[in-house]
């Protein structure tokens, strides 16, 4: 067998699953909880994220005192699964069912695998949160929609590697922040940045003041939701740049939303376009440049060529 990249992106009209990507974004809390819960402290909460496989979103390796355990939800087979090392493997069907039901079904396969699932029990940066186990109204899951989704983010991780890739500074993974239920990746000038005023709903501020420690260059994806009611690419500096806003970006399907600050690009014009890839690329690589022209960043010491797979970067040296 070959692989065989569709090379289509899916439609993502947000409206058409609003609720299921809710539940979805719950179900994700429940695995980005178990890392926090087990994983040691890393710069900008960079240990608490999840990442994004060829069947769905995974937690990777989490060493806890239980043994070596992960979580997945398959996009493919519609499953949660947890697997431990020796081999151990549990699942459950992911399907219409309220977050209190998937918490205790989560909590059951961990523990069947010989782990331990003793987690923070409410849901972060969402106003009005429920606790876990309380939160008993009935959800609905959208296999098919889950799928096109799962699409979307295996379209959009090779271009933010990619372009993560043109950087010799301090650079995040491209990993997805189930807190805020977006894939991201972040360049950092090397500088300090002011203490950030944090207030996040339901997100203790140490943890907002951690994560934007220093001066930042981030962009991302997000689903839908959050005042936004469809599918976006976003950018956004922190701090914000003077001229920021009005520097001038590509493509022309960008703007720049006051109420947010930050630059976004609908995810429907990208896919509509003779090539997506180019769109989104042109969009990482500009909205960089507007933070870092406007943030005076030493570009010249921290940006490089595009990497090559097998190919050693050459190293820059004085003339």
């Amino acid at each position: 067998m070959t692989l065989a990249k569709d090379k289509h992106w899916p439609p993502l009209p947000w409206s058409d699953w609003a609720e299921t990507c809710a539940a979805l974004h719950l179900w994700t809390q429940m695995l980005g909880k178990y890392r926090v819960a087990h994983t040691r402290w890393v710069n900008h909460a960079w240990h608490s994220a999840l990442y994004v496989t060829p069947r769905g979103m995974t937690t990777g390796p989490v060493h806890e005192r239980g043994g070596c355990v992960s979580l997945t939800l398959d996009f493919v087979d519609h499953l949660m699964i947890a697997e431990a090392d020796g081999g151990a493997r549990e699942s459950f069907s992911l399907e219409p069912m309220s977050v209190a039901e998937f918490f205790a079904r989560i909590t059951r396969a961990v523990e069947a695998v010989g782990g331990t699932f003793h987690i923070h029990g409410a849901p972060n940066e969402i106003p009005e949160a429920v606790l876990f186990a309380e939160d008993t109204r009935p959800r609905p899951y959208d296999a098919e929609a889950a799928a096109r989704f799962h699409k979307a983010l295996l379209h959009i991780v090779p271009v933010f590697e990619r372009f993560r890739t043109g950087f010799l500074g301090k650079v995040s993974p491209v990993h997805f922040f189930w807190g805020s239920f977006d894939l991201a990746v972040t360049r950092f000038s090397g500088r300090e940045a002011p203490l950030h005023p944090a207030g996040i709903p339901n997100m203790p501020d140490a943890v907002a003041q951690e994560a934007y420690s220093h001066e930042v260059s981030s962009a991302g994806f997000w689903p839908g939701g959050g005042g936004v009611d469809e599918p976006m690419f976003y950018a956004y500096a922190y701090p914000t740049p003077e001229g920021f806003a009005d520097y001038r970006v590509e493509p022309t399907a960008a703007r720049f939303d006051t109420d947010l600050g930050e630059f976004l690009l609908p995810y429907a014009d990208v896919i509509a376009s003779d090539d997506p890839e180019a769109m989104l690329m042109a969009f990482l690589q500009s909205t960089y440049a507007a933070a870092a022209d406007t943030g005076n960043w030493d570009r010249d010491a921290l940006e490089c060529e595009i990497g090559t797979p097998g190919k050693p970067r050459a190293l820059k040296r004085p003339d």
